[in-house]
């Protein structure tokens, strides 16, 4: 029987709370807190949930498929790389629970490569362990995300998928202009996520 959200944040937000109310608590803050700002690190196989300049929560993304680099055309495995917006909560998800990330964002299709048809779509942060282009949290990990995300609302909620931990590491190298300086604008995005 299909779910709505409302219902999936009934059953699944006292989970939730109990991880971020302390959460919000210890960073000085109230709760719910906004706006988010999600960031994914393709490499580290990471996925942090910060408030403003303060770490509310990090997971380990089980499975993520593809290699360093943007996404380009469906079927090509990539997670997408860039500055997305969180569009759509689906309780009914094939993988649980899932929240889609805009991709082709108007970045993505200003630099494509192939027809604006052929560019696919339909990604998502998920439940489960299995990924072709998404990033799969887990259910336990995504019972807690996306409770979070429907209280603090979509409009209130970004993410940041970078190749690398870029805090850390050096601005990998590309061929392609456009994503040399897609890279050196998450770097330095990324600053405040200290």
């Amino acid at each position: 029987m299909p779910r709505t959200v409302a219902q999936v944040v009934s059953q699944y937000g006292p989970k939730m709370r109990a991880r971020f109310v302390p959460a919000c608590k210890k960073a000085g803050m109230a709760f719910p807190p906004k706006p988010l700002t999600l960031l994914a690190f393709k490499e580290e196989n990471q996925l942090e949930i910060w408030s403003g300049r303060k770490k509310l929560a990090q997971y380990p993304i089980l499975a993520a498929s593809g290699d360093m680099g943007p996404k380009r055309r469906e079927g090509d495995r990539q997670v997408p790389e860039g500055f997305y917006r969180l569009t759509v909560l689906n309780p009914n998800s094939a993988y649980h629970l899932s929240i889609r990330v805009d991709y082709p964002n108007a970045e993505d299709i200003a630099h494509k490569s192939v027809e604006r048809g052929r560019m696919g779509g339909d990604i998502y942060i998920h439940g489960n362990q299995v990924s072709i282009g998404c990033l799969a949290m887990g259910d336990a990990a995504i019972e807690e995300i996306f409770p979070l995300i429907a209280t603090v609302g979509l409009r209130n909620c970004r993410i940041i998928i970078a190749p690398v931990d870029l805090r850390t590491r050096p601005v990998p190298d590309s061929e392609d202009a456009w994503v040399k300086s897609l890279y050196i604008r998450m770097k330095k995005a990324l600053k405040v996520f200290v």
